[in-house]
């Protein structure tokens, strides 16, 4: 069997694996356009703050470890076109400028996600740096140390985590979004507060609700003008999210209105022997029961694995996802998964709510630390939508604790009687996801 798999990030790394771990004589292609594979984007921030002991950690596998494997890792070239239906692939050596033609018996696209750049004047100008890939990374870190002041546009989890670390190392930094909150699209309104203020108490200035309109690069500086201001620096960091690189690729497949290419519970794409995975793929979203553009490495990788274990026949089906994620800002740990009040108002889903503030351990013990607890849930099924939680204290594991529920389809009558251990130095006699799921019954029973 001959598979090309095209992209080299989580998803592709994971799909080559498995593929050569169910069919050992396999001939598999790589091809990727850049030098390395498998970098964790997600450490970005980290490194820019100098929390990274080396750099080379940030990447799990190397083109080396993948040939040991038994993989042939074709770097430095990039698909051209492809012919789906003919399973054709042109590639192009990108040092050479040579192309040439080749056929294969399975396809898997994980080509990833590109930035969003909209067409701003003076976007692409030297001053205004990106936080996508390796070379990004390495960018950015050469000016880091040196930054006295920072525009950093984006207030999802890559601008906040950004704006946290720089102004830590006594950066001086506006956070500017069009969204009237951080973590808009993350978390509701409760837990950005907390989130705003700690900025605010470490000097980051909070320009919301705000659409860049221009950059202008005056020399030594650069001023990132929007509709609610202007605002100097040294440089500008752009963070605004994703979007499929599938443009190859269209009207060949199933896509979503973004071109995230839309797959059955076994990876495989609309074209008969081509599969897809991560960022260029849709993903089915439990808490909605419907396909959506979920943007996370765990999506990857999950896919990835199952592309492999489906590459001969449909074996093992998608469980979907949750979007379980988490972020520590400040000290404060903040992680969801599913819905939340506003995001299941935003797609149009009937939901209800509860957040509870306790302490996660008695108050016996000399120290202990307040834990914000969210649940959502639907009022008609009481099946469990979402969850959220915040604190100081490491609480981002009850998110997991909720993403299974919600996958499982529990209720919140199911959780608040589910059994989850006592000891003190741990937690209370009634954990704080017991608890909130306690309140929520009683709630959804008005």
């Amino acid at each position: 069997m001959k598979v090309a798999v095209i992209g080299s990030t989580h998803a592709g790394v994971f799909s080559a694996k498995q593929i050569k771990a169910q069919v050992p004589d396999a001939q598999i292609d790589v091809f990727e356009r850049n030098q390395t594979v498998s970098f964790l984007s997600c450490g970005i921030a980290l490194w820019v703050g100098n929390h990274v002991s080396d750099p080379a950690r940030m990447f799990y596998e190397s083109p080396e470890s993948l040939i040991d494997q038994g993989i042939n890792m074709h770097m430095g070239t990039e698909v051209v076109q492809a012919d789906l239906a003919a399973k054709q692939l042109t590639i192009k050596d990108l040092v050479t400028d040579e192309e040439r033609t080749d056929v294969y018996d399975k396809i898997v696209i994980t080509t990833g996600s590109k930035a969003v750049i909209p067409p701003i004047p003076g976007i692409d100008g030297d001053k205004v740096y990106m936080a996508k890939n390796w070379d990004d990374a390495n960018r950015l870190k050469e000016v880091a140390d040196d930054v006295k002041r920072a525009v950093v546009i984006g207030a999802g989890y890559i601008g906040a985590e950004l704006a946290e670390q720089m102004s830590l190392n006594g950066t001086q930094v506006t956070l500017v979004d069009a969204l009237d909150r951080v973590l808009a699209k993350n978390a509701s309104a409760e837990y950005s507060a907390v989130i705003e203020q700690a900025y605010q108490e470490h000097g980051v200035n909070l320009a919301l609700g705000e659409t860049v309109t221009e950059f202008v690069d005056n020399g030594e500086d650069i001023t990132v003008k929007t509709t609610g201001g202007a605002y100097t620096a040294d440089i500008a960091i752009l963070g605004i999210g994703f979007r499929p690189a599938t443009d190859l690729f269209t009207g060949q497949v199933d896509m979503l209105d973004n071109g995230a290419i839309i797959t059955d519970k076994y990876m495989q794409t609309s074209a008969p022997d081509v599969f897809a995975a991560g960022d260029a793929s849709a993903v089915y979203y439990n808490p909605t029961q419907s396909y959506d553009y979920i943007p996370l490495a765990t999506n990857a990788v999950r896919q990835g694995i199952l592309v492999g274990r489906n590459i001969v026949e449909p074996t093992v089906a998608y469980q979907g996802t949750q979007a379980t994620s988490a972020v520590e800002l400040y000290g404060i740990a903040f992680a969801s998964t599913g819905l939340n009040a506003d995001s299941a108002a935003a797609k149009g889903i009937k939901s209800q709510s509860i957040t509870l503030d306790e302490d996660y351990r008695p108050d016996f013990l000399l120290t202990t630390e307040s834990v914000k607890s969210s649940l959502t849930w639907d009022p008609e099924t009481r099946r469990i939508l979402g969850g959220e939680f915040m604190s100081t204290h490491d609480v981002t594991a009850a998110a997991n604790v909720i993403s299974l529920a919600i996958e499982n389809q529990n209720t919140i009558d199911q959780l608040s009687m589910t059994d989850f251990f006592f000891q003190p130095n741990f937690d209370q006699p009634i954990n704080y996801i017991s608890s909130v799921a306690i309140a929520a019954a009683s709630a959804a029973a008005e």
